[in-house]
């Protein structure tokens, strides 16, 4: 990353999170009194919020199709793909009808005042290199969504950066299985341009978000549960160049 450049955009980024600090009260005393509504109600106000916010403060512009898709409530389990790190301000923004939480590597909760703010909306770190630490964080992340509480899964595990997808990992689709909850598909399109491609922040871009109709996982046989990784996958890429498809390796996958 180019440190100089990017100087005065991390400053707006830093900047754009007293947003989150307007509806910090109504999140915590939802939380410590278990109003788990009240906290949701916090949540969805505060992404909402910091997000417009901070893409505005950058120029970037968010076209939205399918809003029609979208829960009047959860929980509900986002799968998106994951092309930047511009993506989960763009899907807060793109979303911000529900409450949101994120599963999320565990290094993002290094870094100041943001890691903080990933874990008061009710985000879930994951540790990629430990299965075991990995299974933990779905049935934390199973717990969440039995409490009402919706979350944004990007189940290739990395930043593709513009290039083809990853697979998406079959275990990420526990965490709408096991609780019986719908699965949205989330097409994300765009977000390497505002860093990715440059290292450098960039504005006055546009990311192209589409919401897919709901999967209904209730009832799902074992058969259907193990081809709906691929399943949701294949309708996230249909809108997408063919260029940016996964493409399979004869003689290997990915990590379940």
């Amino acid at each position: 990353m180019k440190i100089i450049p990017n100087i005065i955009p991390a400053a707006k980024i830093y900047i754009a999170l007293r947003y989150l600090n307007a509806h910090k009260k109504q999140i915590l005393e939802g939380r410590t009194t278990e109003n788990y509504e009240m906290e949701r109600d916090g949540i969805r106000k505060a992404i909402r919020t910091w997000s417009r916010n901070l893409l505005d403060s950058f120029n970037i512009k968010v076209n939205i199709t399918g809003q029609e898709n979208l829960p009047k409530e959860g929980p509900v389990v986002f799968m998106a793909n994951h092309q930047g790190y511009a993506d989960i301000p763009v899907c807060c923004a793109a979303l911000s009808s529900i409450q949101l939480g994120f599963v999320a590597k565990e290094e993002l909760l290094k870094v100041p005042l943001y890691g903080e703010w990933i874990m008061n909306i009710r985000s879930i770190p994951i540790k990629r290199s430990d299965p075991r630490a990995s299974l933990r964080a779905i049935n934390e992340g199973i717990e969440f969504i039995e409490k009402g509480f919706s979350l944004v899964v990007f189940p290739e595990g990395t930043r593709s950066q513009g290039k083809p997808h990853r697979e998406f990992k079959k275990g990420s689709m526990k965490l709408a299985t096991k609780p019986g909850v719908p699965i949205i598909p989330v097409t994300i399109n765009g977000t390497p341009a505002i860093f990715e491609e440059r290292g450098i922040l960039t504005g006055n871009k546009t990311v192209d978000v589409t919401i897919h109709p709901p999967i209904e996982t209730k009832g799902m046989s074992k058969q259907e549960q193990s081809e709906l990784a691929k399943r949701v996958q294949e309708i996230v890429q249909s809108v997408l160049p063919p260029e940016l498809h996964y493409v399979p390796q004869e003689g290997s996958s990915e990590e379940e």
